[in-house]
């Protein structure tokens, strides 16, 4: 049985939920007086009934619903924007998730920088938005960036998106971010989707401390040097990898990382293919050897446990640096590199390579 009470005095919902049907707990009804919306939601513990639940609604002034608040049309409910560089959010791939404040700002802006013109267009038709759109990509952004500031300077509005995403997060718009900041020309973020963010949230791999890489270099040298890095530390490690070098990312990290250490490979989200594949190193080298999967990737790396840390052998850390320095490495960059990706003291390896290798350096030198 259903038992409902209203009392006229104040916006207060009272629920009863006979025992006999535990399911009917689950349902929520929103009340909502015409005087104040409803904004919080309290569980009671104190039966109005005996034997069944109670659920109690309370209505504080602080949050309007009202749908005319929702509309990003309506500007009425709004106060204009400031001259300033907006940071937007857009759509990693579902265009439903887009905010309602960053249609609202690529509407009011005098100008959109965009990654990508036509990409971006599909975005602003969808929602009929007509704002002009300008090109600033990796390509252009050092010839546009005084351009742009000149229109900041004189108080226009100007918004930035990249081709999905938060701009200036491995994409355009960080050095104009340091030009407006160097010129006190307000810069305003405008949350919204973040691969990074939704990858590690639904990833089921420790979330309280992770190291966000972004993309690696493109030369194997220093590429190896920053996964080096990444595997000895002890937060989980988010990388963006091209589909086209998946298998090269997975080979290498197996050998650094250890083919033990457990993975997730997050491709394709909010889309209609969506893939979130969980497993270790060495079982995404075999599940992907023959398998070049399509779409964005994030790939996320598990943490070096405490326990994992060991101290190298001397011979160790002579193959590791004979190996940096017959890659070009001087000795004092190859020192650097193995202290940094093990737990011996940079004093002690300098000293193990000047022993080693001090006499072949000198030589080189001379």
């Amino acid at each position: 049985m259903l038992l409902r009470r209203f009392q006229s005095s104040m916006a207060t919902f009272s629920l009863c939920v006979s025992k006999a049907h535990p399911w009917r707990s689950r349902s929520v009804i929103v009340a909502k007086t015409a005087a104040t919306p409803l904004s919080s939601v309290s569980l009671s513990s104190t039966p109005l009934c005996p034997g069944n639940s109670v659920i109690s609604f309370c209505s504080v002034p602080q949050i309007s619903t009202d749908s005319a608040d929702l509309d990003p049309h309506d500007s009425s409910k709004h106060s204009p924007l400031k001259p300033g560089l907006y940071l937007v959010g857009t759509p990693i791939g579902n265009l439903e998730d887009i905010t309602l404040r960053a249609l609202r700002v690529l509407r009011s802006a005098d100008m959109i920088l965009s990654e990508d013109t036509r990409h971006s267009g599909k975005l602003l038709q969808h929602y009929n938005i007509k704002t002009p759109l300008l090109s600033f990509h990796k390509f252009n952004e050092s010839q546009r960036e005084q351009a742009v500031l000149q229109k900041l300077r004189q108080g226009e509005i100007v918004a930035q998106i990249s081709d999905a995403g938060t701009p200036g997060i491995s994409d355009p718009g960080m050095e104009l971010v340091k030009l407006c900041v160097n010129e006190n020309i307000p810069v305003i973020p405008i949350p919204g989707p973040s691969a990074l963010v939704a990858g590690l949230s639904a990833s089921g791999l420790a979330t309280d401390e992770f190291t966000f890489v972004g993309f690696l270099p493109k030369h194997s040298g220093s590429r190896r040097e920053r996964l080096i890095v990444s595997a000895n530390e002890t937060a989980t490690q988010i990388f963006f990898v091209p589909p086209h070098k998946l298998c090269q990312f997975i080979e290498e990290g197996a050998s650094l990382f250890g083919e033990q250490r457990r993975c997730v490979i997050a491709r394709e989200m909010t889309k209609l293919h969506e893939e979130f594949w969980r497993g270790t190193l060495g079982e995404a080298k075999e599940a992907f050897s023959t398998r070049q999967p399509k779409g964005e990737i994030t790939f996320l790396i598990e943490g070096k446990a405490d326990y994992m840390v060991e101290t190298p052998s001397e011979s160790q850390l002579e193959n590791e640096l004979r190996e940096l320095i017959s890659r070009g490495h001087s000795l004092s960059t190859a020192v650097k590199l193995v202290a940094i990706g093990t737990s011996v003291r940079r004093k002690a390896v300098y000293s193990l390579a000047l022993r080693k290798f001090g006499k072949e350096h000198d030589t080189k030198q001379d």
